[in-house]
């Protein structure tokens, strides 16, 4: 497929591609890596008039740590963070759901920024971003706005993000004691999840997301108070379905999908040591 004729514009700074979105609305798309909206687009279920290109902006390439967080900046590669000491140290379950999205060629070019503002509820970094705990700074006309990840996604597809606004900034508590695990059940292993699960552990505490188990990206949080409750990973995994709305298609049905999750819900827990 052939994506709609587009205008092509590209900037060098964040302020250019704010004026971009401002001028043009919600005719304009930003675009990085590419991975997520080109293919809506050959597809036609996108086909925005301005493509806005941001990859220039070198200063939202990078990982910090401020203040107990890993500070990261929107634009940086999904192969950057996978290998970054700061991150493998401070979030290890960000690093490991990273290495699993795509192939290399992807991880090379796509974006955490990019990931997080498709929302998609079968992809793997929201899932751990969830557990983690993590805030999703957006800048727009108004200055930046920090938005709790629970709080961003809020339908198939659909994000906080206004139409004049651009994801800048993720910040991650750092958490360099936490047992984690991702889980991830596919057909091939550059394959989306048919069913996958961020599992984190921290002093008594517990993050639980699931990845395709509902039309967003979805906390597990009977498992989360089964965990404060004091069950085990065979008890509290048994909670793992409650509250998701899995979808039926070619690769597994409703129930199939929320045998997985309890599956590899229990299966990150034991890894994680409960």
């Amino acid at each position: 497929m052939i994506p709609a004729n587009f205008d092509y514009l590209r900037v060098d700074s964040v302020e250019g591609a704010l004026n971009a979105l401002q001028e043009h609305g919600d005719e304009a798309k930003l675009i990085a890596g590419g991975h997520s909206l080109l293919p809506l687009m050959k597809f036609r279920l996108s086909a925005p008039a301005y493509l806005v290109d941001i990859n220039r902006l070198d200063d939202l390439k990078y990982v910090r740590e401020e203040n107990s967080h890993l500070v990261i900046g929107a634009l940086t590669r999904h192969s950057d963070i996978e290998t970054n000491p700061l991150i493998k140290e401070n979030a290890g379950l960000l690093a490991s759901a990273t290495h699993h999205v795509g192939d290399p060629q992807v991880r090379h070019r796509g974006t955490i920024g990019g990931a997080i503002a498709h929302g998609d509820p079968a992809s793997d970094i929201p899932s751990a971003l969830l557990a983690l705990n993590a805030t999703v700074v957006v800048t727009g006309p108004e200055g930046a706005r920090e938005i709790p990840i629970d709080d961003f996604f809020v339908g198939f597809l659909e994000t906080d993000l206004k139409d004049d606004e651009m994801l800048t900034q993720i910040k991650v508590p750092c958490v360099p004691d936490a047992k984690w695990s991702f889980q991830k059940f596919n057909r091939r292993a550059q394959d989306w999840a048919i069913v996958g699960a961020s599992i984190l552990v921290n002093n008594g505490q517990s993050g639980i997301s699931l990845v395709n188990m509902h039309s967003t990206p979805f906390r597990a949080s009977a498992v989360e108070e089964a965990i404060a409750s004091g069950a085990n990973a065979v008890e509290a995994s048994e909670q793992a379905a409650i509250g998701t709305e899995p979808t039926s298609d070619i690769n597994a049905s409703v129930e199939y999908r929320k045998h997985l999750a309890r599956v590899l819900v229990k299966r990150g827990l034991e890894e994680a040591g409960l």
